[in-house]
């Protein structure tokens, strides 16, 4: 999907949440300017580590970094990955102003990527891994379809069962980008029906590889299976 729908290189790319740099590094190699911020030291710190590994195409910078409160100016990114922040802020005001801030630092014509965890990635998740015959786990089922807040009562004790975090529906996520100002939006199956199996093994055979993808693709954007995808991505321009 980032190869899709980025500008070409040399862009200025903003990776917000960007933790260690696992899409940052790649797009560096590429040609691509990157900045990557994240509000964890450690990731900051690896990912400082990792750029000095690939001299010749180094991260643009890093540093430590709030998603709702950018140190970045107006108009200074041609594109801006949310990869995380969303869905690891619960708060409706918080999600706005992530997005606003994003915005707020694209130029004219910048694209935006925004992830998010679908609203019913949890009951999926329950049904195949045995989970939801927990009575915990299916309260927090319960608690997610409710209001798309997913709470985790022992995130220390069962760190399998997620943190703190938002769940969105497609449609939601359609109208967060769209009060935000952005249009061209479209919001995407990641997963699509690949969120049904492990597709590790496919992933890593070239040719598996590439069938799934075609696959996903073709039903990437079909409104009937658009939750069924354990993740969605939102995608818009700036005026």
């Amino acid at each position: 999907m980032l190869s899709r729908f980025l500008p070409s290189p040399p862009a200025v790319v903003l990776d917000v949440g960007g933790a260690r740099g696992a899409y940052a590094l790649g797009l560096a190699r590429e040609g691509y300017g990157v900045h990557l911020v994240d509000p964890w030291e450690p990731h900051v710190e690896a990912a400082v580590l990792a750029s000095a590994t690939q001299p010749d195409s180094p991260l643009a910078s890093v540093a430590l970094g709030d998603a709702r409160e950018l140190l970045f100016s107006d108009a200074s990114v041609d594109a801006v990955l949310l990869l995380g922040p969303l869905y690891h802020l619960p708060a409706a005001g918080d999600r706005a102003q992530a997005l606003a801030e994003a915005c707020r630092v694209m130029r004219s014509g910048g694209v935006l990527f925004a992830a998010a965890i679908s609203r019913f990635a949890s009951t999926f998740d329950g049904l195949f891994s045995g989970a939801i015959a927990d009575p915990s786990f299916e309260a927090i089922v319960e608690g997610d379809l409710r209001d798309g807040v997913h709470r985790n009562p022992d995130s220390e004790g069962r760190p399998e069962w997620f943190t703190l975090a938002y769940f969105h529906r497609p449609e939601e996520l359609r109208e967060e980008l769209t009060t935000a100002g952005l249009t061209d939006i479209q919001v995407l199956a990641i997963e699509g029906p690949g969120s049904f199996r492990d597709l590790d093994a496919s992933l890593d055979d070239p040719t598996c590889r590439d069938a799934a993808l075609r696959a996903i693709r073709r039903v990437e954007d079909e409104p009937t299976l658009m939750g069924a995808s354990a993740h969605l991505m939102g995608i818009g321009r700036t005026l």
